[in-house]
């Protein structure tokens, strides 16, 4: 697991938060923006486009391996060529899952996220216990997330900066060999990319991760 030497100050984000509420009532009030559009705009971003631009750049990796050796070797160049660049997604590393090794990513700062293949980073990711507790007991976090892990796999916890974000490569799950890359992509989701959920196979969907 990684080492985590920033201190856990939540109280800034809380003030924060309330500042950016209070700013937006203000300008709700004041007739500048719509509140039900930005609810719209905040909801695309956070579950539509954002998380499919990194679902196609998984399914890539699992369908292409010249494409996989390429982004695991260098992410930021990889992911842009599919055209997924801006701010927050300039210096981006990949991690790949496997059957020894799984990798979660957190920002124990503060709440750095790659915005430009992952969209607006969900609530719980921003939340003092997930950035506290992931560190010191990932495989607790898994649980709660539905998620069991074989005892023999280790995890990594990545520590998310304004230096360099993360992008998890899940597992591409068994029996799905005959999908195309679309297909695959819709099975991806944006919290099997951050490694607090598994991807699935289509017939499995139902069932719990």
């Amino acid at each position: 697991m990684s080492s985590h030497d920033h201190p856990h100050d939540h109280s800034e984000l809380g003030e924060m938060d309330l500042r950016v509420r209070a700013l937006e009532s203000v300008l709700t009030q004041k007739g500048y923006i719509d509140p039900a559009a930005l609810d719209a705009l905040i909801d695309t971003y956070q579950t539509r486009i954002g998380p499919r631009n990194g679902a196609r750049v998984v399914a890539r990796a699992w369908v292409d391996p010249a494409f996989r050796a390429w982004l695991l070797a260098d992410a930021t160049a990889a992911i842009a060529s599919l055209g997924y660049t801006g701010r927050q997604g300039e210096h981006m590393v990949a991690v790949e899952n496997t059957d020894a090794l799984h990798h979660m990513v957190v920002c124990t700062l503060c709440s750095c996220y790659p915005w430009p293949v992952l969209g607006l980073p969900p609530t719980w990711y921003k939340s003092a216990p997930y950035r506290s507790r992931v560190v010191k007991d990932p495989r607790g976090v898994l649980a709660d997330f539905g998620v069991t892990l074989p005892e023999g796999t280790r995890i990594r916890v990545w520590d998310s900066t304004a230096e360099v974000r993360y992008l998890v490569i899940p597992q591409r799950p068994a029996g799905t060999e005959g999908l195309g890359e679309e297909e695959l992509a819709a099975l991806v989701s944006r919290d099997s990319m951050i490694g607090t959920r598994l991807v699935e196979a289509p017939a499995e969907a139902g069932s719990p991760a």
